[in-house]
């Protein structure tokens, strides 16, 4: 067995953590697929960092890792009870900080860049965003699935933000044209 070291645990551990204990034991792939489809929105991360967090969390003591012992001998990762208790921990404690709010397109147009094409981007951007997540949340309803409250209370907060965000961006759209 490997020994274990100590590490730092990250936002990017945790979110390794939580959705390993959401859907199970998973390869490095399947993680960043649902990565894309659930998280990303509200706390990106990028890939190389989130592909290399498995492996450190192995080193100490959060996963276990097995290998297909043939053909790719893909890695699979699931959550060691140090690891539970890592994330039960996290999502115990009371929040200490709060989120970064980071556009490089507004720190462009706050030193001079002409903000009309960029608002037009991402007024569209976000009016896909928001009718993607409606979609998630109208799969959900049809599938009669039972989604926990926290991750209804996050789509449906993404869903108005998006909206907010379309409607925001067209508006300085239409005031720069």
């Amino acid at each position: 067995m490997a020994r274990q070291t100590d590490i730092r645990l990250t936002g990017t551990s945790y979110v390794v953590l939580g959705m390993l204990d959401w859907i199970g034991p998973s390869t490095p792939y399947r993680l960043q697929r649902v990565l894309e489809d659930s998280v990303e929105d509200f706390f990106p991360i990028p890939h190389t960092t989130f592909y290399v967090e498995p492996t450190r969390l192995t080193k100490g003591g959060y996963l276990k890792e097995t290998r297909e012992r043939g053909g790719r001998r893909r890695k699979t990762y699931d959550l060691t009870a140090k690891g539970r208790k890592a994330l039960s921990d996290w999502v115990e404690e009371p929040l200490t900080e709060y989120g970064q709010f980071r556009f490089p397109g507004m720190l462009k147009i706050f030193f001079g860049a002409d903000p009309s094409a960029f608002a037009r981007d991402q007024a569209r951007h976000h009016r896909e965003l928001a009718q993607k997540f409606e979609g998630y949340r109208t799969g959900i309803k049809q599938r009669g699935v039972d989604v926990p409250e926290g991750r209804r209370l996050v789509l449906d907060t993404g869903i108005e933000l998006h909206r907010w965000w379309a409607e925001r961006w067209q508006h300085v759209a239409d005031q720069t044209e």
